[in-house]
């Protein structure tokens, strides 16, 4: 009965433990370019958002606060794909 015990036992950890594995895995991830929100490039003074494709070259005025053009695009972004999928 012990030696099924501890099978059990080992079996529920390795199981429990890839669960743990995979959820950190999923939050952490790749670190891939593919996975980047926004670039800051300082000697272009360029600001790129890689969810919606837009580059501007503000990059000063950015850092200073104004912000506004790059929420804009995105709420534009955001509701294009949610009229997207209501029309699906």
């Amino acid at each position: 009965m012990k030696r099924l015990y501890a099978m059990l036992y080992e079996a529920e950890k390795s199981a429990r433990d890839s669960a743990i594995a995979e959820d950190r895995r999923i939050q952490v991830g790749t670190g891939d370019r593919s996975e980047r929100i926004r670039t800051y490039n300082f000697p272009q003074s360029r600001v790129t958002d890689h969810r919606i494709n837009l580059t501007l070259y503000k990059l000063d005025e950015m850092m200073n606060g104004g912000c506004d053009e790059v929420f804009e695009a995105l709420r534009v972004a955001d509701m294009t794909a949610k009229l997207v999928k209501q029309e699906k």
